[in-house]
């Protein structure tokens, strides 16, 4: 069974930040796209930011100029850097990844906290 598991999320104060990243193990698949979405409390869950295997991004607008989203493809391993963070980037982060026959898969999802 393929799966994701994220690190790297916590506690930071407002304007600092974190390193999210996300590996797949037990993997003998490739995902053309990886990406992050997040979910806070009482809200759905969007899409933060995705990027392919040919290294194409996409970003929510509430992150552009802040979060960086990165990937090894060979490791099958995606990279979220959040800078200048905001307390309304509080939420769980889910890391995602589809594969062309394979469908969707998620990551358990990890907590951040930004508060002073």
């Amino acid at each position: 069974q393929v799966h994701l598991v994220e690190s790297g999320g916590g506690l930071v104060q407002p304007g600092g930040s974190l390193r999210l990243s996300c590996a797949a193990s037990r993997i003998i698949f490739s995902f053309h796209t990886m990406g992050w979405y997040r979910q806070a409390p009482g809200k759905q869950r969007d899409l933060v930011a995705a990027i392919t295997s040919g290294g194409i991004t996409n970003y929510a607008d509430s992150v552009k100029g802040r979060f960086t989203i990165s990937r090894d493809n060979a490791e099958n391993t995606v990279t979220l850097q959040m800078n200048s963070l905001k307390p309304e980037d509080t939420a769980v982060y889910y890391c995602w990844g589809v594969a062309t026959l394979q469908g969707n898969y998620w990551g358990q999802g990890i907590q951040v906290t930004v508060s002073s």
